[in-house]
């Protein structure tokens, strides 16, 4: 990647994330070297990303195979037309792009089958995504969830390296970017102003 691209630091990929960047695809490699790739919600633990499935899900088998897999979170994305980024050029030239935010989690899996594991790592979702409260605390013998917990399997994900990027064009000018901004919010597709969010976000911290 581009070093413009790069995340600047680990606390701003671990921002993004906790700003509502919390459902990915898990990818991992099966027997038949085959590449499974699961949506999921998931929380992340520090260095740890948690996750459970369904037991017939088939990524169970390829990380019994091999236990290496990848996170992958993308949002923030918008489709930036050639015009918007003409510099010094027609508007016919201008070359287009996307903006998008990527961030991967690598790293090895520990799958969780005991009930006292499973409920511990539910409870830890649950934290994550109600923290208001309103769910009953999921107990491994009792409680209205008990029963439910033979019908999954839970994933820790010890993440070993992270690629995060953030591609909103920071090597070009200033007010080329703030046209772009302008133009993402005029045009208010899905998701057009949370890049532009994040374009002007990732300029106000480089210029200050």
């Amino acid at each position: 990647m581009h070093p413009w691209d790069a995340a600047r630091d680990d606390e701003e990929w671990r921002r993004w994330l906790a700003d509502g960047h919390d459902f990915g695809q898990l990818v991992a490699v099966d027997p038949e070297r085959r590449p499974i790739v699961q949506p999921t919600h998931f929380a992340l633990d520090g260095d740890r990303v948690l996750i459970h499935l369904a037991r017939p899900n088939p990524i169970w088998r390829a990380l019994e195979h091999d236990p290496h897999c990848v996170l992958s979170v993308v949002d923030d994305y918008a489709y930036i037309p050639g015009p918007w980024r003409a510099v010094d050029v027609p508007p016919s030239s201008g070359v287009p792009t996307s903006h998008y935010a990527s961030v991967q989690l690598s790293g090895t899996a520990e799958l969780v089958d005991d009930p006292e594991g499973k409920a511990a790592l539910l409870r830890r979702q649950i934290e994550h995504f109600q923290p208001a409260g309103g769910t009953d605390e999921v107990r491994a013998q009792d409680g209205p969830f008990h029963r439910m917990l033979k019908g999954i399997r839970g994933v820790v994900v010890h993440v070993e390296s992270v690629t995060a990027k953030f591609k909103y064009d920071d090597h070009k000018p200033v007010e080329m970017q703030e046209s772009v901004t302008r133009n993402l919010i005029e045009r208010d597709a899905p998701r057009d102003r949370a890049a532009a969010a994040q374009q002007r976000r990732r300029r106000h911290e480089r210029t200050g």
